[in-house]
């Protein structure tokens, strides 16, 4: 069932096209992903859909409320960390907390969200005095004291040590197991496989592709690579010609061949035959990182 639609979805700023007729729906229930290029449109996107955006054309629901129209209804029902946020300096978690549980008539209890956010010892703490990936989790806490039943979280990761990446990853898993639907804006392709159920890579304005993290990575070119150096001279034509290979090339002095897991069998096969070795033998699987270079054109100048 889908809890937010959008339809042709236009955005421009003067002569930019930011977004150039979006369609997608997101389902109840799933971490959904918008991923691109910087200045593909991604947050302008997400902007229309929370309301602090009027698209020039197309339609967005949001749990049916049109985000602009049902502004009072939408943000009942959703939470948002922006991408750029800052509380004042001197305001503790608590008071921050507390004055956003005190916006919605029927809050969260904001005491349970800092336990749960692993915030509960830094409650007298002031803002400027947090680390990175503590603001981080209170932004979190601040987009879910509405009790909300979808979040967006926009570039959420950004900035943050690998440790504390991989914290708020669990921390996001964990929101979409409580039943919440999260909207995932992000630019790093390693959260977007661990967290997405489906992503939209848009590019340039428009969707390029959707589809899960799998079946992006399916449409790149080279789904598995195997590299090696022979132990002898070997004419490249002889593995071009092996079932599933899509590509052949000479790197660093090393053979790497594209191709799928049956090319990899029939690479050591061939060898074998050959009476060659594969010295420094290396088998790599394709990435989200590989699906969205070989889909996307790069930012907008």
């Amino acid at each position: 069932m889908a809890i937010i639609e959008v339809r042709g979805l236009r955005k421009a700023y003067g002569e930019k096209r930011a977004v150039d007729g979006l369609s997608f729906d997101v389902q109840e229930g799933e971490i959904f992903g918008i991923l691109g290029p910087n200045g593909a449109g991604k947050t302008t996107t997400v902007e229309c859909v929370e309301g602090l955006r009027r698209p020039d054309g197309g339609s967005v629901r949001v749990a049916g409320y049109d985000p602009v129209a049902d502004r009072d209804a939408v943000t009942r029902v959703l939470g948002a960390q922006l991408q750029e946020s800052e509380l004042q300096p001197k305001i503790t978690v608590r008071e921050a907390l507390e004055l956003y549980a005190a916006c919605y008539p029927n809050p969260a209890d904001w005491r349970a969200l800092a336990e749960r956010l692993g915030l509960a010892d830094k409650l007298r703490t002031r803002f400027a005095k947090l680390s990175g990936g503590q603001k981080q989790r209170l932004s979190i806490a601040l987009a879910l004291v509405g009790n909300p039943g979808i979040v967006v979280l926009d570039e959420l990761t950004t900035g943050l040590d690998p440790r504390a990446r991989r914290e708020t990853w669990r921390l996001i898993q964990d929101i979409r197991d409580s039943g919440v639907t999260v909207l995932l804006v992000t630019h790093f392709m390693e959260e977007a496989q661990r967290l997405c159920d489906r992503a939209a890579l848009i590019d340039k304005g428009r969707i390029i592709a959707l589809d899960t993290p799998s079946g992006l990575i399916g449409r790149t070119a080279g789904g598995t690579a195997i590299s090696f150096v022979p132990s002898a001279p070997l004419e490249t034509r002889l593995l071009a010609d092996l079932p599933s290979v899509t590509s052949v090339r000479h790197e660093d002095g090393r053979i790497v061949v594209n191709g799928t897991d049956e090319t990899v069998h029939a690479v050591l096969s061939l060898l074998a035959g050959l009476g060659l070795s594969a010295h420094q033998l290396r088998v790599t699987e394709a990435t989200l990182d590989d699906a969205y270079l070989d889909l996307t054109t790069g930012p907008d100048a």
